[in-house]
């Protein structure tokens, strides 16, 4: 039976921050299960922003068109579209993921086949089908949390569709900024290492 390969994306600013912390141990219990793991702090990645040319979604095929932008980008979405798992995390910054996860989900549009002078789009065939994690935690008071996850879920849940992600589950935490340096809890790392195994399954 082929070894499964799972891809963390951290799409928070703070290493080892709340965020960071759930995707290492998702990882973890991902490897105890028998995986291959990939973690990707997104500030470490040279990834410029999409420029909406549409230049990636003009070459058919079913494999990411081509960007016009010689960055690291190419070989992450390479990874993403490859992996049988990958967890999705961001923290709700002013209502919705992070600026630096959402660079990151607009150089997606490359998984997209849209030519000139037709009216939709269509996703490409060569993504492999996988399982999904989305994070997404919140400093924020109960309203307003309320209310950005609502948004960073509805976001992050299309970017897994987009990646072809059959099976679905989402981590969420809130109030988690009553700390300057926040750990989760023996519980919260429970259920981030029980995710991991979740990923691996079928």
């Amino acid at each position: 039976m082929p070894v499964a390969n799972i891809i963390g994306i951290v799409g928070s600013y703070r290493e080892n921050g709340v965020n960071d912390q759930l995707v290492t141990e998702i990882l973890a219990g991902a490897a105890e299960a028998g995986a291959t793991t990939r973690r990707v702090f997104l500030p470490d990645v040279d990834i410029e922003f999409c420029t909406n040319c549409r230049a990636c979604m003009q070459e058919p095929g079913d494999e990411p068109g081509r960007c016009i932008h010689n960055d690291a980008m190419a070989e992450l979405l390479d990874a993403c579209v490859h992996a049988d798992g990958i967890v999705l995390a961001s923290p709700v910054n002013m209502g919705a993921v992070t600026a630096i996860m959402k660079r990151f989900m607009e150089r997606l549009v490359a998984l997209g086949y849209w030519p000139w002078g037709t009216p939709a789009p269509k996703m490409r065939e060569g993504i492999t089908p996988k399982s999904a994690v989305l994070v997404i935690t919140s400093a924020a008071p109960t309203i307003a949390w309320r209310v950005g996850r609502f948004t960073a879920e509805t976001t992050m849940r299309n970017v897994a569709k987009m990646l072809n992600a059959k099976r679905v589950r989402v981590l969420k935490y809130g109030l988690m900024g009553q700390q300057q340096h926040p750990t989760i809890s023996d519980t919260q790392r429970a259920e981030a290492r029980k995710l991991g195994h979740w990923l691996v399954s079928k």
